[in-house]
């Protein structure tokens, strides 16, 4: 299906194969992500944080179904933004894709955040500040030179993180078997009776579920892949069950090595469980491999993402004009890719003190255009087009939006506060883009599938 079917013609790089994809999806998640956000999980489920995880991985599973469902039908670069549009309505669209940019556009700036945090131990003197703008500079001259260059440079990156991810699961595992923490792997991570309740779980999962959110920005490389129609659909949720094994399993071990430690900070408290396993040795190639994972890997994937949604709501006129702009020699959306660095600095400094309130509201925009895009999915393959698949376009969808609103149930006040915050000044800039007439409404029609 090509782009002139919905009224675009191709401006990106098409270079990304299947592998590329995978390979950018599990980057964009992290394989050893919950190294920065253990301490976080671990005090809001009590010690539940396999628990937490596993629940988080469910949710985000019926998602992706929908966003293989999606990227079939619609093979463009606005990911949920372009699928709610075309599947339920252009203002919905709208709505999903000013939600997911609340997401994408914030979590450069946490990623930076948790990559501060971690070499603060190792490198007082240096204020976050120089660390935030070392970042920001690195990903954005990596991401202006192209999908080509940053396919090579993930695959190298995703080795070290897998690397160390083995070291610490072999040297964890010879420890809590040798005596250290609850002596070995126990059920307690996956459930306490003396703490469980739907409110504890429901609070850890809306931080755990962060680690998770990456699958979907595969579906803004839709106009770069040299693949099938289905390349999309097969790397997200290939991506995603491989991301959710390695972290039902990181996790249970360092959840069972930190039984009766009081950590230091919730921050860093899986270093110290790191400590406990492989000395301070472990200690530090933990700290390193989270600071290039987030401040330089994740980070890179991340405002990938979010440039190719500016491109493609400027596109349609949703966004200026200049955001839409392509680099004539590499062929990336060089404009928005700035701006998100920009954007990134600037929001990382003002959290820089209260980087668990940052992690609620990233979860928050993307969870609710999660939500949108589900109910899109219903609509436009069971309603509109009469599919018949119950199972996949019906049951799976309310499925996946049923998790989602427990899980944004769960939230606290601080999160739904900003989120709505945000929504309520999306509806007044949408209201006054349309009063002035500039946004594009003659997208093509829905080709026929």
């Amino acid at each position: 299906m090509s782009l002139e079917q919905f009224g675009y013609e191709d401006q990106l790089d098409r270079a990304l194969s299947l592998v590329d994809l995978i390979v950018y999806g599990m980057i964009f998640m992290v394989p050893i992500a919950p190294f920065s956000v253990f301490g976080f999980v671990w005090q809001d489920a009590h010690g539940m944080v396999v628990l937490a995880y596993l629940i988080g991985m469910a949710g985000m599973l019926f998602t992706a179904m929908s966003y293989a469902a999606m990227s079939s039908a619609f093979p463009l670069a606005g990911s949920v933004y372009a699928y709610v549009q075309r599947g339920l309505h252009e203002t919905a669209g709208f709505l999903a894709g000013w939600l997911i940019l609340l997401d994408y556009i914030l979590i450069p700036a946490l990623l930076y955040l948790f990559s501060a945090v971690a070499l603060r131990p190792l490198l007082p003197q240096i204020p976050v500040s120089a660390w935030l703008v070392g970042f920001v500079a690195v990903n954005a001259a990596a991401n202006l030179l192209g999908v080509r260059f940053t396919a090579r440079l993930y695959k190298v990156l995703l080795a070290l993180e897998l690397l160390t991810l083995a070291v610490f699961v072999v040297v964890g595992a010879r420890a809590l078997y040798s005596g250290a923490g609850a002596g070995g792997l126990t059920l307690a991570p996956l459930y306490d009776p003396r703490h469980f309740s739907l409110t504890t779980v429901a609070g850890a999962t809306s931080i755990a579920v962060l680690s998770f959110l990456g699958f979907d920005g595969i579906s803004t490389l839709s106009e770069e892949s040299t693949g099938a129609r289905h390349a999309i659909a097969r790397a997200t949720l290939l991506s995603l069950v491989l991301i959710g094994a390695l972290f039902v399993l990181q996790t249970w071990i360092a959840a069972d090595l930190a039984h009766g430690m009081r950590f230091d900070s919730t921050a860093t408290a899986f270093y110290q469980v790191a400590a406990r396993a492989g000395g301070n040795g472990l200690r530090l190639a933990a700290i390193l491999a989270v600071v290039i994972s987030f401040g330089i890997a994740n980070a890179m994937a991340a405002q990938a993402a979010v440039a190719r949604v500016l491109f493609a709501m400027a596109r349609d006129r949703k966004l200026p004009a200049v955001l839409a702009a392509i680099h004539p020699r590499f062929k990336t959306p060089y404009v928005s890719t700035l701006l998100v660095a920009a954007v990134s600095l600037l929001v990382g400094l003002f959290f820089a003190r209260r980087i668990d309130d940052l992690s609620r509201v990233v979860n928050f925009g993307a969870l609710s255009s999660f939500a949108l895009l589900h109910v899109a999915v219903t609509y436009h393959h069971f309603f509109r087009r009469r599919s018949g698949a119950w199972v996949r376009h019906l049951l799976c969808p309310l499925a996946g939006l049923i998790v989602i609103l427990y899980v944004l149930a769960g939230m606290d006040r601080t999160a739904k506060i900003l989120g709505g915050c945000w929504i309520a000044l999306g509806i007044i800039y949408y209201i006054v883009l349309s009063l002035l007439g500039r946004s594009r409404t003659d997208v093509a029609g829905i080709p026929p599938e």
